[in-house]
């Protein structure tokens, strides 16, 4: 991946440092279930304006949006539960967790709920799902958003490395089922900021969540949807023809440095980071990232309009 010079940025937290309170209890979300070729996908509806689609990570579901819904109220934000999480279906077909076919139902879905075109925001799992479908299916992006995302893997050994990886854990979670996976899954150098960036409540909560999962759905999309299984779209981003945010948190080096190394072939793209965050950003230091969502998407306001004028 090559091309443009792009400046790095930090965005800072202004408040004092520490994890914020979240959730307003006056969030008002309708749940919605619309069945895409025999799948129920389940969708949680919230705010009035432009369609942003939010996408979470492994592991996660819309729930993880919630805070963010609240921060855009003059958005019509639609958090999603990928296929093998939340209340989605996940007794469908193994070809139905592959990768492009996710990104086809997404489309799909996003007709089903009236809009031919939206912004599309995701999160690790979902910002490499967002990525497949502003690449595979560009009529229905208007803008994107990627936090922790990658376009996959560049070489055939490097992906074949990945899903004998990613084929242990999901063997793994056929076993053990999901409490003994999600002590594991807890355990990675990954989430080594959250003992900081993180209240030992916060902790307990993202854990429930997590737990409240069920294992063969976890199973089935590490199978399909795992890095190693997607398609690489490394050299394809220079197609991308929407205004495009990248951001990670500074303590995420890996996929901050991923993040660099498409905003340099994203023609249209900017990237900034979120101080003194990991790879959950939008939970670590959700102020900082609402506000860089909201300033991002105010920018593109009139682009996401004028995409639902042209239907």
């Amino acid at each position: 991946m090559s091309g443009r010079a792009v400046s790095r940025q930090c965005v800072t937290p202004s408040w004092p440092r520490g994890p914020s309170a979240v959730v307003s209890s006056n969030l008002d979300m309708t749940g919605l279930d619309v069945e895409v070729d025999g799948l129920p996908i389940h969708v949680e509806r919230a705010g009035s304006g432009p369609p942003v689609v939010l996408l979470h990570g492994f592991t996660g579901s819309s729930r993880a949006w919630r805070a963010l819904a609240e921060a855009l109220p003059d958005y019509t934000t639609f958090a999603i539960d990928l296929i093998g999480h939340g209340q989605t279906g996940i007794a469908a077909p193994d070809d139905r967790y592959a990768m492009h076919r996710v990104v086809e139902d997404l489309a799909a879905l996003l007709h089903a709920l009236g809009y031919e075109r939206a912004a599309w925001l995701g999160y690790s799992l979902g910002g490499r799902t967002a990525l497949q479908v502003a690449v595979q299916r560009p009529d229905v992006v208007s803008a994107l958003i990627l936090e922790g995302a990658s376009p996959g893997l560049a070489t055939s050994a490097e992906r074949a490395e990945r899903v004998a990886a990613d084929e242990a854990l999901a063997d793994r979670l056929d076993r053990e089922g999901i409490e003994p996976f999600i002590d594991f899954w807890q355990s990675i150098s990954l989430w080594d900021s959250q003992q900081r960036t993180l209240t030992a409540e916060q902790r307990a909560a993202l854990r429930r969540g997590r737990l409240a999962q069920d294992a063969r759905g976890l199973a089935q999309s590490l199978r399909g949807m795992g890095t190693g299984a997607q398609a690489w779209v490394g050299d394809r981003l220079g197609a991308i023809g929407v205004p495009t945010l990248l951001t990670a948190g500074t303590l995420d080096t890996k996929f901050a440095a991923i993040a660099a190394e498409m905003a340099q072939a994203i023609p249209d793209s900017t990237m900034q980071l979120i101080d003194d965050a990991g790879h959950a950003a939008h939970l670590e230091r959700p102020d900082a990232f609402h506000a860089l969502v909201r300033e991002f998407l105010s920018t593109v306001r009139g682009r996401i309009e004028r995409a639902q004028e042209d239907r």
